[in-house]
């Protein structure tokens, strides 16, 4: 009697297509950690506290590098705004707990980044690049919360709280840099790669592409540091744009939350019980 081979249902294919993202993206992150561990020694730039704006205005020295960080602050507390607006009928637990995580570093990092920039030292630095590191480890679980799965995203932001402090501690101990690059680079290529999945369905659509966009002219401009301070005579420098493009970058992730918070639909008890998987999705006014 000859074997029928049955197709595949709906179900079985997506699942089948989860778990292969799922084992992708572990296998991404397993080569960025064997890149970390194994590869070669990076040295610190010599230089890397050579801002090119050190002016003192009312007695506040780096006064235009200090207080760039504002919006940092301020995207950060808008984004929690909009998270207890929004509620636990409108996102679920991963989504809230991811984005949490993300505007809570965006807090932190503007705190570091004050302190660093303040007095530039090893020791300041330090504290910023912890508070970048938790704003990552927010920003790379909300991103694979919302592209493959809330088990691939909530794992990934406690792996990556723990692995990112892990790389500034190295570099503080051993001069090491590297560790750092990958969790920072390495993080943000994940990123990229995770913005050419679709939307996973029900879950909050974030433009990841705006938010790379933004990142990456950072770096441009932070590079660029005593180029645009000649550029414009002495008026403002690179690593201060850097510092406000940098803060933009959450500008794409809160519109996504306010375009949610006011959009046409409201939460039923039937799509409550569907968010419990990482759905947002309502029945019309």
């Amino acid at each position: 009697m000859p074997t029928v081979v049955r197709p595949l249902s709906p179900a079985a294919r997506h699942g089948a297509a989860l778990q292969r993202a799922e084992w992708g993206l572990v296998a991404a992150l397993a080569v960025l950690l064997a890149l970390a561990v194994w590869g070669p020694a990076l040295a610190p730039s010599p230089h890397q506290h050579d801002f090119a704006d050190q002016r003192t205005w009312w007695g506040l020295p780096c006064a235009l590098d200090v207080l760039s960080n504002l919006p940092f602050a301020a995207a950060g507390v808008a984004g929690l705004v909009w998270l207890h607006r929004l509620g636990t009928l409108r996102l679920c637990g991963a989504t809230r707990a991811t984005a949490g995580l993300f505007f809570g570093g965006l807090l932190l990092a503007a705190l570091g980044s004050t302190v660093y920039h303040w007095k530039p030292s090893d020791a300041g630095l330090l504290w910023d690049r912890v508070g970048m590191a938790v704003a990552f480890a927010g920003l790379l679980g909300w991103a694979a919360v919302g592209r493959i799965s809330p088990r691939a995203g909530v794992p990934m932001a406690l792996g990556l709280l723990v692995a990112g402090p892990a790389a500034v501690g190295v570099w503080a101990h051993t001069g090491n840099l590297l560790p750092w690059a990958v969790v920072q680079m390495g993080g943000m290529a994940v990123v990229l790669a995770l913005a050419w999945r679709p939307h996973r369905h029900g879950a909050l659509a974030l433009p990841l592409g705006a938010v790379i966009a933004w990142y990456a002219a950072a770096k441009v401009l932070e590079g660029a540091d005593h180029v645009v301070f000649e550029a414009t005579g002495h008026w403002v420098s690179g690593h201060t744009l850097k510092h406000l493009v940098a803060a933009g970058a959450a500008w794409p992730l809160l519109r996504a939350m306010a375009r949610l918070h006011h959009s046409r639909y409201v939460a039923t008890p039937q799509a409550h019980g569907r968010m419990q998987n990482g759905g947002h999705r309502g029945a019309r006014r």
